[in-house]
């Protein structure tokens, strides 16, 4: 496990490979935001990234994520849920999460909203969309989107904040910059079909980083280059 000052070291390597990134293409530094990705790695790894200056994390797994956002509570970190979610999942993360980046489904909306409702809060959201058409992953279809996003926007628990890719891994970080730029177009698309502000694109991960930011991501969500390999399970 890695100790404060690998930590700080990893997350400043990180910082200026983004902050490289917006010179080369015209942007402010500050309007990219980091998702430190803890998925599979302890709270006390957690903690020292947080020691080192990192706030905000990103957790996929329900069963894991929610022990973890309570050993650190104390730390008054900022959370979002990045993976696959359940619909039977929905109710455990609704009010839980910053944001929640994976809403696929009409579905899984209207659960996250009954919850919500009941709870008498809005929770932030952004739909997911599949634009290289991978069976095996969640995301909406392209077609599906605006119809995903018109229902999420309609419902008074939820606040639609944009939209999130995963794209086809691919060892070439060049590879899905056009489905980065596609990804920009139609963030772009909804919010003006809508008639609403979408500030938020969440693409980008620890080896194709600079093409979604030099594409338009506002959220980049690193794992391996900040935390190391995963860790089991």
């Amino acid at each position: 496990m890695q100790d404060v000052t690998s930590a700080k070291n990893r997350l400043q390597a990180v910082r200026e490979r983004i902050e490289r990134a917006c010179a080369r293409s015209g942007r402010d530094p500050s309007s990219v935001t980091l998702v430190a990705v803890s998925k599979t790695h302890p709270a006390e790894a957690v903690a020292a990234m947080a020691q080192a200056g990192q706030t905000l994390f990103g957790e996929s797994y329900v069963q894991e994520a929610l022990p973890k956002l309570d050993a650190l509570a104390g730390l008054k970190l900022r959370w979002h849920f990045i993976g696959r979610l359940q619909k039977n999942k929905a109710k455990y993360v609704a009010g839980r999460f910053e944001l929640i980046h994976s809403v696929d489904s009409i579905e899984l909306a209207h659960m996250l909203h009954k919850k919500c409702d009941f709870l008498g809060i809005v929770q932030p959201v952004l739909v997911q969309v599949n634009l290289g058409c991978e069976s095996q992953k969640a995301g909406c279809s392209l077609d599906d989107t605006l119809p995903l996003a018109e229902a999420v926007a309609g419902m008074d628990g939820l606040a639609l904040k944009g939209v999130m890719l995963l794209p086809p891994w691919d060892e070439n970080p060049e590879a899905n910059r056009g489905l980065f730029a596609r990804a920009c177009e139609l963030r772009a698309e909804l919010s003006a079909r809508l008639g609403l502000p979408m500030p938020e694109l969440s693409m980008g991960m620890s080896h194709d980083l600079e093409q979604a930011v030099e594409e338009g991501a506002t959220l980049v969500r690193v794992g391996t280059d900040l935390f190391g390999a995963r860790e089991p399970g």
